[in-house]
């Protein structure tokens, strides 16, 4: 990552919904940054403002990177074959067109789908989908991938290869932050945690910590399976 990402005082404000509450935070680089909280708590919205594509109301957000990416958790399959989506993410990325035939190869396998490259992209199963949605990704080359709840409707086995992709890239130094509704798989990715509820900060820092030793009582309510109201 190119520098932290910091969010400074930062509000986002849709009609009469404050979607960021004056959050200031800071997204370092390294393990994965795992965003949590319950529906409506202003992950999203976190993700879309670090990847640049919201406007603070109030505030600023900094050192948004120039080499970056985000997955949607509903990504749009093109009418396309898998290769042909991936290619047409290529060239959108202003990869050469000598250059993407070995790019696209490399990326197909990477995440598993070469055997799938000429399959049309909207007959994939729901895990093969998200892995192809995560090579367009990967197709920007990012410095910086923002992952927006991929596993949300995945199986079991498939949620399992999703999060091995993730421990590949991470190896591949590229940061990760994902916005996620399951506990176990925050504590199976994150290096650090960041609460969300009703666009606040609740709570952020290192996993370990933040799952043994939660500092505010909305977090040790959070993780012991209550409602935030």
């Amino acid at each position: 990552m190119e520098e932290a990402i910091a969010f400074h005082d930062v509000s986002i404000v849709v009609g009469n919904v404050t979607l960021l509450d004056r959050l200031s935070l800071t997204l370092h680089g390294g393990a994965p940054t795992v965003v949590i909280g319950p529906n409506g708590s202003g992950k999203t919205t976190l993700l879309r403002a670090a990847m640049g594509l919201i406007t603070p109301d109030i505030g600023r957000v900094s050192g948004v990177p120039s080499r970056r990416a985000i997955m949607f958790q509903h990504p749009v399959m093109l009418r396309r074959s898998v290769a042909a989506n991936l290619d047409y993410a290529l060239a959108a990325a202003g990869v050469a067109r000598s250059g993407r035939e070995s790019r696209l190869g490399e990326l197909l396998g990477l995440v598993g789908l070469d055997d799938l490259a000429g399959r049309p992209a909207r007959r994939l199963s729901g895990g093969e989908r998200q892995r192809l949605a995560l090579a367009r990704a990967l197709a920007r080359d990012p410095g910086v991938l923002f992952l927006d709840e991929p596993t949300a409707s995945l199986d079991p086995a498939a949620t399992k290869g999703f999060e091995d992709l993730i421990g590949t890239i991470v190896a591949r130094q590229i940061k990760v932050v994902m916005a996620t509704h399951d506990l176990g798989e925050a504590r199976r990715l994150a290096g650090d945690v960041v609460l969300l509820h009703r666009g606040r900060l609740i709570e952020s820092g290192r996993a370990p910590q933040f799952f043994e030793a939660p500092r505010t009582d909305e977090a040790r309510r959070f993780l012991a399976g209550e409602l935030l109201l």
